[in-house]
């Protein structure tokens, strides 16, 4: 399969924390799709989450930066720090934002993705602004365990969604483009790993080295990060 050089995605997510699964994805999509670069964006403040406690951004942020140091591939994001999102008006992370946001840090006619799990996906009709944001770029839809990719297009907004053909050669060929849309599958991605089980699995005082990376689970371990209900002290803020 031969691409364009120079592809590169996002990849959002609380990433509450950066886990083995998350970098299965992101690998996979890599050699799947030819991408050079993979963004991994940890959201402020997700919209459809918003009652959901959430560990701070830069805890996060640093477990993210930590966890992906061995792939030059692979980039911690700050393109929805608390700071970027409040200067922009916001109170919360927009992805269509986000996306208009990194385009103007790229040179024009870069190739630019958004790689999602199927369970995020299927709530993507109810995003802000979902139909500008499902034009703007192109998704790549990894599988998730518990969740069908033969649902990708029944998750798109009513005026988006292909035909009976359409749906047939999204399955078909693992591709769509109809409507102004662009849609990539990414099957094969079954990691049985999960955030919130990581974070039980921390309260509960277990190891952490089958689930995320070495240095995560040390950092984890080091600032009991999810051992009590009290927030451990937060970072210091990276300079942006």
């Amino acid at each position: 399969m031969s691409f364009q050089s120079n592809r590169v995605a996002l990849y959002g997510g609380s990433f509450d924390p950066v886990h083995l699964g998350h970098v299965a994805v992101a690998r996979a999509a890599v050699e799947r799709f030819g991408l050079e670069r993979v963004y991994f964006v940890p959201a402020d403040v997700q919209p459809l989450k918003s009652q959901q406690r959430v560990t701070n951004y830069y805890h996060r942020y640093a477990m993210l930066t930590l966890g992906l140091a061995g792939d030059s591939r692979f980039v911690p994001s700050l393109l929805e720090a608390p700071e970027i999102v409040r200067a922009s008006g916001r109170e919360a992370s927009y992805t269509v934002d986000t996306v208009a946001r990194m385009r103007t840090r790229l040179k024009q006619g870069t190739p630019l993705y958004f790689l999602i799990g199927m369970d995020a996906f299927e709530t993507i009709a109810k995003w802000r602004s979902a139909v500008e944001l499902l034009r703007s770029v192109e998704f790549i839809v990894a599988s998730r365990p518990g969740f069908d990719l033969r649902n990708v297009a029944r998750a798109l907004p009513g005026e988006l969604r292909p035909d009976g053909c359409g749906e047939r050669r999204l399955l078909e060929t693992g591709s769509l483009e109809e409507n102004g849309v662009r849609i990539h599958l990414l099957p094969d991605v079954n990691e049985e790993v999960s955030a919130t089980a990581i974070r039980e699995a921390a309260r509960r005082g277990e190891g952490l080295e089958k689930l995320v990376p070495g240095a995560v689970a040390e950092y984890i371990a080091k600032l009991k990060i999810y051992e009590d209900e009290q927030e451990a002290g937060v970072p210091e803020p990276p300079r942006i």
